[in-house]
């Protein structure tokens, strides 16, 4: 593993270096769930759109096992950011390194490992992660998210935007109850962690994003935030990138807990309140 960190540290320091200065110039699994798209609820939205980042020239690191987070490198790097993606895997390398990202492998159970992932980062202002486990074993929600958390506040990052799911903390009764049974061990994991995010907010500011059930189809659209903690519903992971990647650069998000969902694919429709950034 050792080797491999540094394997890829060095193929990725001389990536950066060759990518040169024209890009440096240029300009946040679960269970299925049964919703309804035919819904013609009333919907306030409240609009602030404020910006507290800029992505052009920014070091960003997300972190993540693809889905979502694979999403949102390919948002910020459209709008200009550095980025560094943290997998444990190879098996996407080609293709963040074909869009001028860059890869670092490692562990984020592993403090070390996570540590080592600032080596090629002048100056990390934005973490996204989007780590997750399975209900066997949903220790890298926790420890794994907790571990990034740290080794962000030692680094001086400004923003860490955390991608959880509905379910966890003050949405626990918004899925269904068999929904939430099934995906218990990983709600509760996630929970701790943003627990521990919110704690440190005097170092660190935050924002909180728990998708719904998350769909692989072609985003909508029609995917929106709200602080509304019993709406449950569908979102695709397009769809979550896009409301993640506007949440990073919104003042109005600081601090805040969202859950995301398809304004079309709630639970159960009923009216709610938009959070717009």
């Amino acid at each position: 593993m050792a080797a491999v960190m540094q394997s890829s540290i060095l193929v990725a320091a001389q990536r950066r270096a060759t990518i040169g200065a024209s890009l440096r110039s240029s300009s946040l699994k679960g269970a299925s769930l049964s919703v309804s798209s035919r819904s013609r609820q009333k919907i306030a939205v409240r609009r602030v759109a404020t910006c507290a980042l800029e992505p052009d020239n920014i070091d960003i690191l997300v972190a993540g096992g693809g889905g979502v987070a694979f999403e949102v490198v390919k948002k910020l790097k459209n709008a200009g950011a550095w980025v560094t993606f943290f997998q444990r895997s190879t098996t996407r390398q080609d293709q963040i390194e074909k869009m001028g990202a860059l890869m670092h492998i490692g562990n984020a159970l592993d403090k070390e490992s996570v540590k080592a992932a600032w080596t090629n980062m002048d100056d990390c202002k934005l973490v996204v992660s989007s780590l997750g486990g399975t209900p066997a074993d949903p220790t890298v929600d926790e420890v794994g998210n907790i571990n990034l958390i740290d080794a962000a506040i030692a680094n001086g990052v400004e923003r860490f935007v955390l991608v959880t799911s509905i379910g966890a903390g003050n949405t626990k009764d918004a899925p269904p109850p068999q929904v939430y049974e099934t995906l218990k061990p990983i709600l509760e994991a996630k929970e701790k962690a943003e627990d521990y995010l919110m704690k440190n907010h005097g170092k660190m500011e935050y924002v909180i994003i728990r998708p719904g059930g998350l769909q692989s189809d072609p985003e909508t659209k029609t995917g929106v935030l709200t602080e509304d903690t019993s709406i449950c519903g569908a979102i695709t992971r397009g769809d979550v990138a896009q409301l993640v990647y506007k949440a990073c650069f919104s003042a109005a998000a600081k601090n805040k807990v969202y859950s995301a969902v398809d304004k079309a694919q709630l639970y159960q429709p009923k009216d709610f309140e938009i959070s717009e950034l």
